[in-house]
C-alpha cells in the first residue's frame, strides 16, 4: 500500500468505530491522519496513541452538521501538511424506528448528519483538491443504501442519497477519485442511539453477526492504496453469515 504513505487523510466520525479503526490502519501505513468528531477527549487519546506508535496524527473537535467546523478541519489538515489527499466522510447516526412512531427529530438528525455532513465534507475538501489537481473522497454509505428494511426508511434514504451524491461528484470531477464504502453490520456505536425499544432489541440480536471495524478500515485502505489512475467506485462489505 505504498500509495498511502505520506498522504494526508481527513476522517470525520473518527472517535469510535469505523473512523477510529481507519485512523489506526492508515496511520500504520504512513498516512498523515487528521481526525474530526464531537468528542475531544477521545480524539486526543487516539491521536496520542497513534503518535506514540510512530504515526502522524492531529485532531479537531467538530460537528459535521456545521459547515464551518468541517471547513476548519480541512483547513487544519492543509496548514499542517500542505495538501489534502483524501477526505473520508464517515460520521453517521442510525436511530431507527417505524415511520408511524413519528420520531421527526430523529429523522432530521439523520438527514443533518448522514447527508448534510457528507455534503459539508465535499464542500470543504473540493476547492483544495481542485487547486492541487488531485484527491479522493471516500463516502461511507451502508447496505441500507442498497435495500430498505422495516424501521429503516429514513436511514436508508440518507444512505441512498450518499450513493447518488457520490456518483454525481464522480461524473463532475473526472480528475478526482470518488469511492463509496457500504458496510453491513459492523461493530460500532452506530444504532446505540435507537430510542424505540422494539427496534433496539432487534438490533441487539442483529449485531451478533457484526464484523470488526477493521474489516471496513481495510477496505478503505484498499481503495486509497490503488494507483492514482484507478478509482474503486464502490465496495460492499458484509458478514459472510448475513442474509442482508
Amino acid at each position: 500500500m505504498s500509495n498511502i504513505s505520506g498522504k494526508t487523510v481527513v476522517i470525520t466520525g473518527a472517535s469510535s468505530g469505523i473512523g477510529q479503526a481507519t485512523a489506526r490502519v492508515l496511520a500504520a501505513q504512513g498516512a498523515n491522519v487528521v481526525l474530526g468528531a464531537r468528542r475531544a477527549e477521545r480524539l486526543q487519546a487516539l491521536a496520542d496513541e497513534l503518535t506514540a506508535a510512530g504515526g502522524r496524527a492531529s485532531w479537531r473537535a467538530i460537528d459535521v452538521t456545521q459547515l464551518e467546523d468541517v471547513q476548519a478541519l480541512v483547513a487544519q489538515a492543509k496548514a499542517e501538511h500542505g495538501r489534502v489527499d483524501v477526505v473520508i466522510n464517515n460520521a453517521g447516526v442510525m436511530p431507527l424506528s417505524r415511520l408511524d412512531a413519528g420520531k421527526v427529530d430523529e429523522w432530521n438528525r439523520m438527514i443533518d448528519v448522514n447527508i448534510r455532513g457528507v455534503l459539508h465534507g465535499i464542500s470543504a475538501g473540493l476547492p483544495v483538491m481542485q487547486a492541487q489537481g488531485s484527491g479522493q473522497f471516500i463516502n461511507v454509505s451502508s447496505i441500507g443504501g442498497h435495500a430498505v428494511f422495516p424501521t429503516s426508511a429514513v436511514y436508508c434514504a440518507t444512505k441512498f442519497a450518499v450513493l447518488a451524491i457520490s456518483e454525481g461528484l464522480r461524473q463532475e470531477h473526472t480528475d478526482l477519485r470518488v469511492t463509496v464504502i457500504s458496510p453491513g453490520v459492523t461493530t460500532s456505536e452506530l444504532g446505540h442511539d435507537i430510542s424505540d425499544a422494539g427496534t433496539r432489541a432487534y438490533m441487539d440480536d442483529f449485531r451478533a453477526l457484526a464484523m470488526p471495524a477493521d474489516a471496513i478500515a481495510n477496505a478503505i485502505a484498499y481503495a486509497i492504496g490503488q494507483p492514482d489512475t484507478v478509482d474503486v467506485s464502490e465496495i460492499i462489505v458484509r458478514p459472510t453469515a448475513s442474509p442482508y
